[in-house]
C-alpha cells in the first residue's frame, strides 16, 4: 500500500506538471493571436519568429517531463530561426516542427487539465476505499493504481504528438552523418600524417642508416674484417631498432595485443603499465561474442587516451575502468578520483577520441566537476 501511494504521488506530480503546461498554453495562445495579428503588418512581422521560440521551449520541457516519467527520450527536430527577418519568418511558418508543436498544444490544452482534475477525486476515493480494502480485508489497492495509468496516458499522448515526423528525423540523421563524415575524414587525414611522420622520422631513418653500414661493411670486408664485423653489428642493431619502430607504427593502427589477448586482456595490460593504480572490471565481455575489430580498437584507444590523461593531469592516485557488453553495444567507463575540472572541448586527445567514436556511430560523455571525480563514458554500438 505504501509503495502504491508513493507511485500515485509521483504520478500526481507528473499530472500537475501537465496541468501547469496546459495553463501556460492558455497564455501562449493569447500571445500567438497577438503575433498572428502583428504579422499582417510589415513592422510586426518580426514578432512571429520570437513567438515560435517560447512554443519550442514549452514543447521541449514537456519532452523532458515525458522522458523523466517513461525513461525514453523524445527527439526533437527544428529548423534554426536564423538569417534576415524575411528568412526567419519563412522558416518559422514552413517548419514542420511548428505545426507539430501547435497540434500538441491544442490537444494538450484540453487533456492536460482534464487528467489532473480526474485524478484528484481518485485520490479521495482511493484513500478511503483502498484504506479499508487493504487494511481490513488484506487486499491490494485497486483505485490508487489508476492515477499512474493517467500519467502513462498523458506521456503516451504527448510522446506521440511531439515525435518528429520520419522525414524530419531522416533529415536530422543525414545532417548528423554529414558532420560525422567530416570528422572521420579529418581523423583519417591526421592518422595518415602521423603514420607518415613516424615512418619518416623513425623507421626510414633506421633503414637508411642500416643500408649505409652494410655498404661500408662490404667495402671494409677484405681490408679490415674487424671493422667490417663491427659495422655489421651496428647494422643488426639498426635493423632491430627499425623493427621496433615499425611495430610501434603498426600498434597505432591496430594493436596486436587485441588479437592476442582480446579486449579485456589488452585493457588489463594498459592498466598494468599505467602510472596510476588502475582496477579493471568487465561485465558480459567474455561471455558474449567478440565485438567487431573496429569497435575493439576504438575501445582500446579510448581507454589508453583516458588513462594517459588521468596520469598526466588529474593528480589522482587511483583510476578504474569498467567494460560492459550487451547484445547491442559496448560501454566503457573510465573514472579517476583526481581534481576534476577537465575541459569538455580542450585537448586534441579528447577531440580524437570523439572523432574515432563518432565514426562508429557511438557517443562520448565527459563528466568532470571541479574537485572530481572525472568520468568518461563511451557507448559503441555492436549490433551491425
Amino acid at each position: 500500500m505504501r509503495e502504491t501511494v508513493r507511485q500515485a504521488e509521483r504520478a500526481t506530480v507528473q499530472l500537475g506538471t501537465a496541468a501547469g503546461i496546459a495553463l501556460a498554453s492558455c497564455l501562449y495562445v493569447a500571445l500567438l493571436m497577438v503575433a498572428a495579428v502583428a504579422t499582417l503588418t510589415v513592422i510586426g512581422a518580426g514578432v512571429l519568429p520570437e513567438a515560435v521560440l517560447p512554443l519550442r521551449r514549452l514543447a521541449g520541457y514537456k519532452r523532458r517531463c515525458v522522458a523523466l516519467w517513461t525513461g525514453e527520450k523524445i527527439p526533437e527536430a527544428y529548423v534554426p530561426l536564423t538569417g534576415e527577418l524575411f528568412e526567419r519568418v519563412r522558416k518559422a511558418v514552413r517548419d514542420p516542427g511548428t505545426f507539430r508543436d501547435l497540434r500538441w498544444l491544442a490537444v494538450h490544452l484540453c487533456y492536460g487539465l482534464f487528467l489532473l482534475y480526474f485524478s484528484l477525486p481518485l485520490w479521495v476515493i482511493g484513500l478511503a476505499v483502498d484504506g479499508v480494502w487493504c487494511g481490513l480485508l488484506g487486499r491490494r489497492a485497486v483505485v490508487l493504481p489508476l492515477i499512474p495509468r493517467l500519467a502513462d496516458l498523458d506521456a503516451s499522448w504527448s510522446g506521440a504528438l511531439l515525435l518528429p515526423s520520419p522525414n524530419a528525423q531522416l533529415a536530422e540523421r543525414v545532417e548528423e552523418l554529414t558532420v560525422t563524415r567530416a570528422g572521420v575524414i579529418a581523423a583519417h587525414g591526421a592518422e595518415l600524417r602521423r603514420i607518415e611522420r613516424d615512418l619518416h622520422d623513425g623507421t626510414q631513418a633506421h633503414l637508411v642508416s642500416l643500408s649505409m653500414r652494410v655498404g661500408l661493411a662490404r667495402r671494409a670486408y677484405d681490408k679490415d674484417p674487424e671493422a667490417a664485423r663491427k659495422l655489421l653489428d651496428d647494422a643488426q642493431l639498426q635493423a632491430e631498432q627499425a623493427l621496433t619502430e615499425l611495430r610501434h607504427v603498426v600498434r597505432g593502427i591496430h594493436p596486436p595485443i587485441l588479437t592476442d589477448r582480446g579486449l579485456v586482456g589488452a585493457v588489463r595490460a594498459l592498466a598494468a603499465g599505467n602510472a596510476l593504480d588502475v582496477s579493471v572490471r568487465e561485465t558480459g565481455v567474455e561471455e558474449t561474442p567478440r565485438a567487431p575489430a573496429a569497435v575493439e580498437a576504438a575501445a582500446y584507444f579510448v581507454v589508453a587516451e583516458a588513462l594517459t590523461n588521468a596520469a598526466k593531469h588529474s593528480g589522482a592516485e587511483r583510476a578504474s575502468v569498467e567494460l560492459i557488453r550487451t547484445a547491442r553495444q559496448l560501454t566503457i567507463l573510465v573514472r579517476d578520483e583526481g581534481r576534476g575540472g577537465a575541459d569538455q572541448s580542450g585537448g586534441s586527445g579528447l577531440l580524437g577520441m570523439r572523432r574515432r567514436v563518432a565514426a562508429l556511430d557511438g557517443t562520448v560523455e565527459l563528466t568532470s566537476p571541479v574537485g572530481g571525480p572525472t568520468v568518461i563514458e563511451v557507448e559503441l554500438p555492436c549490433a551491425w
